[in-house]
């Protein structure tokens, strides 16, 4: 309350100082995000980033605020002038229009300074395109077997979960948990379909015991549906290839997804991605790479509209630099 706070404070400037040192000859990048606090409370957060890794600049509160591109591009510009306009090579957001349209200001005002969207949240809009077709309205109904398996699987966790006798009886027969998938992340339906493949086992054992039957009478519906799927060799085959052709886009979000500077890799990561996806899904339908596949060109069109959507001159130019 007195000294100790102001201390800590000159303390943790003269820490962050080396990094600081660094901004005018390797150059900044200022990332932007938006979350809530434990109070509930809208925040907005700033963090710059340099090859020696991330440094927290701020978090604004922004309750009571509607969030349009103006607010946020005002509270960008604010932050890049406290950086240093000429240190800042880009902003990163997510992809939102209002975020979209406050990296467009910044580059407006400053003509050296791109804004680019975040690979991690375009991947994810990918991910959601192919394992949610709903929200494609009606559009590719080639895909709706992708949302059909991610539901039943949610369902079969749910039955499970959400009653102690059931759960108890599967600790029984498994020493892995089922996860908490975050709804507004898609990737993690890919995560909670590998753990089902490592559960399999577990679950054919469960709803085969005597104990199932006995704890099945409060709903005795979806108990036999649980069942059904679980003893479904079909269903499980599905869950299999979503999985495995999810995979290189998994793998690339896991890739892109960290403090390491990526940007001079994504261009390739990109193209070395759909291929893969390309490979897998041909080599499951068993056609040759000149053969014409409809479930693919409909994977296909995704990631290739979500890559020009997030595509910028700076990862050419990054991907032609790198000396690999």
């Amino acid at each position: 309350r007195t000294t100790l706070l102001q201390h800590e404070k000159i303390n943790i400037e003269r820490l962050l100082q080396p990094f600081k040192s660094t901004w005018c000859t390797k150059g900044v990048t200022i990332t932007s995000d938006g979350w809530t606090d434990a109070q509930r409370r809208p925040l907005i957060n700033f963090i710059a980033i340099t090859e020696g890794g991330p440094m927290f600049l701020r978090a604004i509160n922004s309750e009571g605020e509607v969030k349009r591109k103006e607010y946020i591009a005002e509270k960008l510009i604010a932050v890049i002038e406290e950086v240093g306009a000429k240190n800042v090579v880009q902003v990163v957001t997510d992809n939102a229009a209002n975020c979209k349209g406050a990296g467009m200001i910044v580059e407006q005002k400053y003509n050296h300074i791109f804004w680019t969207p975040c690979v991690v949240h375009t991947l994810n809009l990918a991910l959601k395109n192919i394992c949610a077709a709903k929200n494609n309205d009606g559009e590719n109904d080639d895909l709706m077997w992708i949302k059909e398996t991610v539901d039943d699987a949610f369902m079969i966790k749910h039955f499970i979960m959400n009653h102690s006798m059931r759960l108890s009886m599967f600790n029984e027969y498994s020493d892995l948990k089922f996860l908490a998938i975050a709804d507004t992340r898609f990737a993690s339906h890919i995560v909670m379909l590998k753990r089902f493949l490592r559960l399999k086992d577990s679950l054919l054992l469960m709803v085969v015991s005597d104990k199932w039957t006995t704890y099945r009478d409060d709903d005795q519906g979806k108990a036999i549906f649980v069942k059904g799927k679980v003893l479904d060799d079909l269903w499980w085959d599905n869950v299999k290839y979503i999985v495995d052709f999810t995979e290189p886009i998994f793998s690339m979000l896991r890739a892109a997804d960290t403090d390491k500077p990526s940007l001079h890799l994504i261009y390739e990561m990109w193209d070395t991605m759909i291929e893969a996806v390309k490979a897998c899904i041909y080599q499951h339908e068993r056609k040759p790479h000149d053969e014409e596949s409809t479930f693919y060109d409909i994977v296909y069109a995704i990631l290739y509209d979500r890559w020009l959507k997030s595509n910028t001159p700076l990862h050419c130019l990054a991907h032609s630099l790198n000396p690999r």
